[in-house]
């Protein structure tokens, strides 16, 4: 019987999770499909029973919808429980829905592809503090990143974090500006990564450290204003495409039990989206 899988989200339309993942079931020969699906807020219930009844393999969760799925499955993963929303939903062999989130991984994921896994004892510094910010601290405390600090325009929202995580410690942006050559590894998280709108950085990059490592999890723009900044100074630049399709292949491997092609999906996507 044909596996069948999904990503719900409202809007949906932009989203390269279907593309990849059924680029994926042709490369490897597996006979599944992947759509789309819109889902407004008041009708997440419902949609979540149909694709249950309909027999659903599996489906991928987006905004805004992350947290509010949770009510609605039988069990999460230790991590999603951890960071409070779910991006990833399997259907079990006896048939419950189980959540997971597969973005923090994901990302660490993409950086260790990106640049290996010497800098796991360097301090490492994330900005922002919301729900991204949040499945990342706890993904890098779990893969062995233990030097974390968070710096937010509200600090008591990165302190709240540093809270759960019972290790780092928290900033302001303008403390994280002035001690930035301390940190080896820099993850911007805010919404500064968007070039749209009244772009602003969070903080200037004067003091970045030489030979700095400067991640962005933004994938579209491939180079956000923010890693154009830190590229100029000489930093390393890990851009957010990575992270994007290490979490779809997570989230893969959850569903059938193969890793797929992550190196040809990211060169695909990479052009589509025009960068080098």
């Amino acid at each position: 019987m044909k596996k069948w899988f999904a990503v719900m989200g409202d809007p949906i339309e932009h989203s390269k999770s279907p593309a990849m993942h059924n680029a994926w079931f042709e490369d490897m020969s597996i006979d599944a499909t992947y759509i789309p699906l819109h889902v407004p807020s008041d009708q997440l219930e419902s949609a979540v029973a149909g694709l249950k009844t309909l027999g659903a393999s599996g489906w991928n969760v987006t905004i805004p919808h992350k947290t509010a799925i949770i009510p609605y499955l039988d069990e999460l993963d230790e991590l999603a429980q951890k960071m409070g929303a779910v991006n990833t939903v399997v259907r079990t062999k006896e048939g419950k829905l189980k959540g997971y989130n597969t973005d923090g991984i994901g990302f660490v994921r993409s950086l260790e592809e990106a640049v290996g896994v010497s800098r796991k004892d360097k301090p490492v510094l994330l900005v922002g503090a919301g729900g991204a910010a949040r499945g990342i601290a706890f993904a890098m405390q779990q893969q062995g990143y233990h030097h974390l600090t968070i710096a937010n325009r509200t600090v008591a929202n990165a302190q709240a974090i540093i809270d759960e995580m019972d290790m780092g410690r928290a900033m302001s942006l303008q403390e994280a500006e002035e001690t930035l050559a301390d940190f080896s590894i820099i993850v911007q998280m805010t919404s500064a990564g968007l070039a749209t709108g009244n772009f602003s950085m969070p903080f200037s990059l004067d003091r970045l450290a030489k030979g700095a490592i400067v991640a962005d999890i933004v994938y579209n723009p491939l180079m956000t204003p923010f890693l154009q900044a830190a590229e100029e100074k000489g930093a390393t630049i890990v851009t957010g495409l990575g992270m994007f399709v290490h979490q779809g292949a997570i989230a893969f491997e959850h569903w059938l039990g193969n890793y797929p092609n992550t190196n040809s999906m990211i060169a695909q996507l990479k052009a589509q989206l025009g960068g080098n």
